[in-house]
């Protein structure tokens, strides 16, 4: 599992979050308005910071739970053969994805870059449509009716305040 975890990390979030703002920041460099790399002494430096935070923490905190609580990866090729529902999951159903977010944000905050932030619409736009089309379908097949009551009751995408918690919580939903 730990090879199929960092060729997952490579190939996914890091062709969204180093890769492509890479080639953006490369390309973007003789254009009108080039990147610049924000000053501590700006407001979006430390918002960019935050930001980056935010979505370090989420996605780390999801690939543990999906490594320890699902027994496999983030990957689509090696995917948890248990739902995950504890963590930042009771709150949102994509937290790896808010966080790659997260992430782009503060990568388009630090580098002044509005191609980064028209990169980070486009990747919300086809996690949308790959998550309501495929993923969603592909768990529902895999975990049943405790994905739909899952689905039913935690967001795709904006947080819930409160954490859900199954009625009926046991074993099966916390371990």
């Amino acid at each position: 599992m730990y090879w199929g975890l960092v060729r997952s990390l490579i190939i996914l979030p890091g062709t969204a979050l180093v890769l492509i703002p890479t080639v953006i920041l490369v390309g973007s460099k003789n254009w009108k308005c080039p990147p610049q790399l924000a000053s501590p002494t700006e407001l979006w430096f430390w918002f960019a910071l935050l930001s980056a935070g935010i979505g370090f923490t989420l996605i780390s905190w999801s690939i543990a739970l999906f490594m320890r609580v699902g027994k496999g990866t983030p990957a689509p090729w090696e995917p948890p053969k248990k739902l995950v529902i504890r963590g930042p999951y009771r709150h949102v159903r994509n937290p790896m994805i808010t966080g790659a977010l997260f992430m782009l944000l503060a990568e388009a905050l630090l580098f002044h870059s509005w191609p980064i932030a028209i990169w980070m619409a486009v990747f919300f736009f086809l996690n949308t449509v790959y998550f309501q089309f495929s993923e969603e379908k592909g768990l529902e097949k895999r975990f049943g009716d405790d994905y739909r009551v899952y689905k039913a009751h935690v967001p795709r995408w904006i947080p819930r305040l409160r954490a859900w918690i199954q009625e009926d919580d046991d074993e099966t939903w916390n371990s």
